[in-house]
């Protein structure tokens, strides 16, 4: 029985991430199907270029923030990977230690709030409470086998992010 979920879940993530890859590029070509942020950008986000509102943050807060998104998208990445893998122990791990609330170091996530907007920091409290309840269901997954629950909370968390690049740009 085992072998042969192992068998069947990269085939059932290779097809849900052909659909969530087809709903993203649908969004894509309709604007308005993306979910907006709660709330509408404040003065922290003054402009707006290619439709998304401008974030301007000191220089070193910048690329500090930058470098913790691309440590969210390896993370992802690296979820994705054990996911498929049948590795849900590994893939919650691993949202624990790049997604989850303990993956902001000392004041990091106080300073970066100081310049987002009301909507962009909505938007990165739900990605890392839709960590904290990835982490859950994987680890559950290690024990029942269950697949579905994490696989659908990975999605969120993807939308999530999706929906934060979309409406919001770095200065």
């Amino acid at each position: 029985m085992k072998q042969g979920l192992r068998a069947a879940v990269p085939a059932a993530l290779l097809f849900a991430l052909a659909l969530s890859s087809a709903a993203a590029h649908d969004m894509s070509m309709h604007p308005g199907a993306m979910p907006a942020p709660a709330s509408a950008p404040d003065s922290a986000a003054t402009a707006r270029v290619d439709g998304r509102a401008e974030v301007r943050f000191p220089p070193e807060l910048r690329r500090e923030v930058l470098a913790t998104m691309r440590m969210h998208l390896q993370g992802l990445a690296e979820i994705q990977q054990a996911m498929a893998q049948g590795r849900f122990d590994d893939a919650a791990r691993m949202a624990s230690m790049t997604l989850g609330m303990s993956s902001m170091h000392g004041d990091q996530a106080e300073q970066e709030a100081r310049y987002m907007p009301p909507g962009m920091r909505e938007l990165g409290a739900r990605l890392h409470m839709q960590a904290g309840e990835f982490i859950v269901a994987a680890q559950d997954a290690t024990a029942t086998g269950d697949w579905h629950k994490p696989q659908m909370v990975f999605g969120r968390m993807m939308q999530t992010c999706v929906a934060c690049h979309a409406a919001y740009k770095l200065q």
